[in-house]
């Protein structure tokens, strides 16, 4: 067997498995295609001990920091497929080799999918947001917005006050109740009905939207939640088993961070319904761990999900 455990994903749920890992001397392959979700963020927040650093400079603290150990090697590639093996694991990457471990670590993330609203894209990560606890303190209490996609605005607008005079964007897509409506203006919410059509201001700033009958609300930031969907089909190849998120399906794991397959193992955005770096970075500590206990306590992966 060529690894102990590969890890397909290089960003934070990953990195966390592989230090796991490291310590425990195993011998490790993490493919990484770069491509992480948050790549479009400026910085990160509410990450305890790494407030304020861009996700590719913590990306690369721990790297720097797995460098050390001598088991970890890094390949700058893609996993096509991956399959059961007598032994263990094949994983087929985008340049037609194949890569053999006894445990998988999935943790490749997802990909977000956008409105098609002018002016949007372009912002993604810095003034059009998801996360208030990620990014909404930097906004400086400065008015903000919801872009509804489905009733999930309604959590966001609830939320929102604490950090800036709201605004829900309906969008004709979400209707309030009498009683939601009365929590939104208890809360200090502004319902607009007229759908927003474009975004202003020198982006990746915001200054406002502008809304179908022609009218500008200032805006310092808008909150939305995007569709998500795995950035690869390695979870149908495997067989293992999703749940419906809020936002679109996300890898089944139960608490020791292990799929409906035996020997595979996931952890991340890919793997929860909520996405936050702390907890990303969790998962992977405990994916990782089990991994481990994994290739002592059932080497031959007898075990069934």
């Amino acid at each position: 067997m060529e690894h102990d455990v590969i890890i397909i994903g290089g960003s934070f749920a990953g990195l966390s498995a592989a230090m796991q890992l490291a310590r425990a001397r195993r011998d490790v392959l993490v493919l990484d295609t770069g491509s992480t979700r948050n790549r479009f963020a400026a910085s990160s927040h509410g990450f305890p001990g790494q407030d304020g650093r861009s996700p590719a400079m913590i990306r690369e603290i721990l790297r720097a920091e797995l460098g050390k150990y001598p088991t970890i090697r890094f390949r700058d590639a893609e996993a096509m497929a991956a399959s059961r093996q007598a032994e263990g694991f094949a994983v087929l990457l985008a340049e037609g080799e194949k890569v053999a471990a006894r445990r998988l670590v999935l943790a490749y993330g997802l990909r977000d999918t956008l409105p098609d609203l002018p002016g949007l894209s372009e912002r993604w990560g810095t003034s059009v947001l998801h996360c208030p606890y990620c990014h909404g303190y930097e906004l400086n209490g400065q008015p903000v917005g919801v872009l509804a996609r489905n009733e999930l605005a309604m959590h966001q607008a609830m939320l929102l006050p604490d950090w800036g005079p709201t605004t829900l964007f309906t969008q004709g897509v979400f209707d309030p109740t009498s009683d939601q409506r009365q929590a939104l203006v208890a809360r200090g919410v502004s319902v607009e009905d007229a759908p927003v059509t474009g975004l202003i201001g020198p982006a990746p700033k915001l200054d406002a939207v502008r809304l179908a009958d022609g009218r500008d609300v200032p805006l310092a930031g808008l909150f939305l939640a995007p569709q998500t969907a795995p950035t690869s089909d390695l979870v149908a190849s495997l067989g293992c088993r999703t749940n419906d998120g809020p936002t679109g399906p996300y890898l089944a794991v139960d608490g020791m961070q292990a799929t409906s397959v035996p020997g595979v193992f996931a952890a991340g955005d890919l793997a929860a319904p909520m996405a936050n770096a702390t907890l990303a970075a969790a998962a992977g500590v405990m994916a990782g761990g089990s991994a481990h206990r994994s290739l002592i306590f059932d080497p031959e992966l007898t075990q069934t999900a």
